[in-house]
């Protein structure tokens, strides 16, 4: 495609004219063109004439000229300007043009794609995976059993078709008998009045998690009401909270109802009666005194710390409680000891999280004093090429569209295949890496954790760091000391006193041994706890030491302190 372009620009008028001519294979002629179009449309370039009479106008008067040939809107559509001495000119409009850009890009194809979701996946997520596409991929088949090196060959066994020929033939006769056996018998009517209650029975027992207002709702029911206050009851109830705790006040239910303040206070007492205790308080204070009162220790003085001197008990400040209360520190903590037995979310037991169920990729196990890595293999499908579909390429009467079919299909299996088993060895290489390196950890414990680093293993393993890192996601590790996540041997660390490295996860476990082994009326401050790594060889900063405590959840020491 050619594009002539003719610019006029006259600086006395201050008008231009810009028209565009473009054609398929137009490469050369373009003063011809250019001659032969003004002649067809009569169009006058700086003559005292100046208007534009095409012979293929719509109206006649006032259109513009359509060039014969031209490709683009650009090229298609002009538009008239006109100058100071009213002669009329030819412009192109505005954003009427059309540019090209060189732009570079890079695009995973899709089977790599594929191949980095297998590498990610982790072992029931691979499985589904390989599912899927079993599903859409008609020449995969599922081998029985894992392919061994005693198995006779494929080519000793029988053909994939003829076993299937077998196989229907055999199911074809049966459902024959079957409904030969139907017709026959008149009394059948399927299943029996019992069978059918047995079934049902067994649904029913089907044990379900009860929530919690499904089990005040239960009680409420055990009490008789008028319409009105179950109706107050119920609202309250659809306002507590999974923790139990009421999220409104009965001032806000009674504005944005209209049902009287006091008739929520009194179905709000009835359901503060309810199981388990505490259920429906508006805070922690009102909770804690529900339980106390429901255990008739209203006149305790655990009760009366718990009413006047809750934010000094939540801040530990005994000494402060003692002396107001005109007691001794040592019994104010006992009273502590024993509100902390109270429960401070009494709705938890009917929202328990649910539990994660992990399917380890890879087990160590000691034998005759060495590590040995297995892989579990055994939840992801052992796949082959159906000899089916292998027979149908071999014949001659099937289209080159049937077989150019089936050999993208085996293709992509193959790809499958071939993806699972460098999966599996990334997997194997790097566990084994890992066992290599983290001896210690296997033989002792998290205490002998050294540092690792993806980039190690990566140079180690002869792969991309990002490799390994797609390779752990996800992934977990049986091992003689607990089943671990594979990103969790990958930590920095630290550089002892005497050159040692040491890493950041057994920095915490020294830091949770001293908090354990601390005395309780004098515990270790942050910067004690510095003092103390600092003579062990360990170099650590108090904000380190800090941030690690609390991610260990372990209080400040002011707040660690027993009396």
């Amino acid at each position: 495609m050619s594009l002539l372009s003719l610019h006029f620009f006259d600086q006395r008028e201050q008008s231009c004219l810009l028209v565009c001519v473009g054609g398929l294979g137009e490469t050369r002629g373009g003063h011809e063109d250019r001659e032969r179009y003004q002649k067809k449309n009569s169009i006058h370039f700086g003559g005292d004439e100046s208007i534009a009479q095409n012979s293929n106008s719509r109206s006649g008067k006032g259109d513009l000229p359509s060039i014969p040939g031209a490709t683009g809107g650009a090229a298609r559509n002009l538009l008239a300007c006109r100058s100071p001495d009213s002669k009329l000119h030819t412009m192109a409009g505005p954003g009427m043009h059309q540019t090209q850009n060189l732009s570079l890009q890079q695009v995973l194809a899709p089977q790599l794609q594929q191949s980095l979701l297998i590498l990610q996946a982790p072992l029931l997520e691979l499985r589904n995976l390989v599912q899927q596409e079993m599903e859409t991929n008609p020449v995969l088949e599922e081998l029985a059993d894992p392919p061994n090196a005693e198995a006779p060959a494929e080519s000793e066994t029988p053909p994939a078709d003829d076993n299937f020929k077998e196989e229907f033939d055999r199911l074809a006769k049966l459902d024959d008998e079957w409904r030969d056996y139907m017709a026959q018998s008149s009394s059948y009517s399927g299943r029996s009045q019992e069978a059918e209650e047995k079934r049902q029975f067994f649904f029913d027992s089907i044990p379900t998690q009860e929530t919690l207002q499904q089990h005040l709702m239960g009680q409420l029911n055990q009490n008789v009401l008028n319409a009105d206050d179950r109706k107050t009851a119920e609202l309250i109830i659809g306002n507590v909270d999974d923790n139990g705790f009421l999220q409104t006040t009965p001032e806000e239910m009674a504005l944005n109802t209209g049902i009287p303040k006091e008739d929520f206070e009194n179905m709000l007492t009835l359901i503060q009666s309810f199981h388990p205790p505490g259920v429906g308080a508006r805070d922690l204070r009102e909770c804690l005194l529900i339980q106390l009162k429901r255990e008739g220790r209203q006149n305790s003085l655990e009760y009366k710390i718990v009413a006047d001197h809750m934010q000094d008990l939540g801040k530990r400040r005994f000494p402060e409680i003692a002396r107001r209360i005109g007691i001794g520190v040592e019994q104010v903590q006992k009273c502590a000891n024993n509100i902390a037995q109270l429960d401070p979310r009494p709705g938890a037991i009917f929202a328990e999280a649910p539990k994660n169920y992990v399917l380890p990729d890879v087990t160590v196990e000691k034998v005759n004093g060495n590590y040995q890595v297995i892989l579990n293999g055994e939840q992801i499908p052992h796949l082959r090429i159906s000899n089916t579909y292998k027979d149908i390429m071999a014949q001659d009467r099937n289209g080159s569209d049937v077989k150019d079919y089936i050999r993208d299909k085996i293709r992509s299996g193959k790809f499958l295949i071939k993806s699972i088993h460098q999966r599996q060895q990334t997997i194997s290489n790097i566990a084994h890496e890992i066992v290599k390196r983290q001896r210690e950890f296997f033989d002792k414990g998290s205490a002998f954790l050294k540092p690792m680093t993806m980039v190690q293993i990566a140079d180690a393993v002869g792969v991309h760091e990002t490799t390994v890192s797609r390779a752990i996601s996800g992934k977990y590790m049986s091992t003689p000391q607990g089943v671990f996540e594979m990103k969790y041997f990958f930590t920095p660390g630290y550089q002892t006193a005497t050159g040692e490295s040491m890493s950041n996860t057994s920095v915490k476990e020294a830091i949770l041994d001293l908090v354990k082994t601390e005395a309780g009326n004098s515990p270790l401050s942050d910067k004690e706890i510095v003092e103390i790594l600092s003579k062990r060889g360990i170099p650590i900063a108090r904000r380190t030491v800090a941030k690690y405590r609390t991610e260990l959840n372990i209080l400040p020491s002011n707040m660690r302190r027993r009396y």
